[in-house]
């Protein structure tokens, strides 16, 4: 059965935990979903892992739109979330109107996801619930300010703490269906969690957010650099560089293909 937006309060409430993973073209979306992830997110990450730039700022909305449709052909069941990449969202809500407009009508996403909070963040949120356009917030480590934030933990202060709970309210208050929680300490993570209705999606914001999510080149080993605070669940950099170096050996020794194999 697909997952829908109003499953994710009832999770919260029943406390039943959320998993969430990026997903960037049809081969990963398609196993990712068959895995029984729950919320899949075309996130802008994917400018690094599969683009190679050195931040998400580069990647722009045609690109995203490009692997958010191949991302949607093979994801049946879970909920399809689309970031907005940088500055195709901030200028004005209806900016923000029509680059998720686009997402939804030419990639097939289920919601949007924008970063940052109150002022103009949060009447950007509204206006977009407003069409009727699903919304996921972040707040906490917002990657596209990474020149201004770089990628330390926030909320290290009493008064930015209070900063990041106030914008966490108000975006849910805009009409928010979930809060992406990005790199804060777990005890911020915990009182915003309890503070909000929709639950909260952590990541590097420790064990009690209602849910969590990872980038998956992370969880899975590909990466060359992850954060501290993913976990590598296999280590497929690994994996595939000696599978690789065997067909490399076995082509140059004339042991593949076998004289007699059968081509597909």
């Amino acid at each position: 059965m697909a997952v829908k937006i109003q499953q994710f309060t009832h999770w919260k409430q029943e406390g039943r935990s959320i998993v969430a993973l990026t997903a960037w073209d049809y081969a990963i979306a398609e196993v990712l979903d068959q895995a029984g992830v729950d919320l899949i997110l075309v996130g802008d990450s994917l400018a690094m892992v599969a683009l190679g730039y050195p931040t998400t700022l580069p990647i722009t909305l045609d690109e995203m739109l490009h692997h958010a449709r191949a991302v949607r052909r093979g994801v049946k069941h879970a909920l399809m979330v689309f970031d907005l990449p940088f500055l195709t969202y901030q200028e004005s809500p209806e900016q923000a109107l029509h680059s998720a407009g686009r997402a939804l009508k030419e990639a097939g996403a289920q919601a949007v996801k924008v970063e940052g909070g109150y002022p103009t963040m949060v009447e950007t949120v509204a206006r977009l619930v407003q069409a009727g356009i699903p919304v996921m917030g972040h707040v906490g480590l917002t990657p596209q300010s990474v020149h201004q934030l770089g990628y330390r933990q926030q909320g290290q202060s009493p008064e930015a703490q209070e900063r990041i709970l106030q914008e966490a309210i108000a975006l849910e208050q805009a009409g928010a269906f979930a809060i992406v929680l990005e790199h804060i300490p777990a005890d911020l993570a915990l009182h915003i969690t309890q503070k909000l209705s929709i639950p909260t999606i952590g990541i590097g914001a420790g064990p009690h957010c209602d849910g969590q999510v990872l980038v998956t080149s992370d969880m899975l080993g590909l990466s060359g650099w992850q954060p501290p605070f993913a976990k590598t669940y296999a280590d497929l950099r690994a994996t595939i560089t000696q599978a690789v170096q065997t067909y490399c050996q076995e082509v140059r020794d004339h042991g593949f293909p076998l004289a007699d194999s059968h081509q597909r």
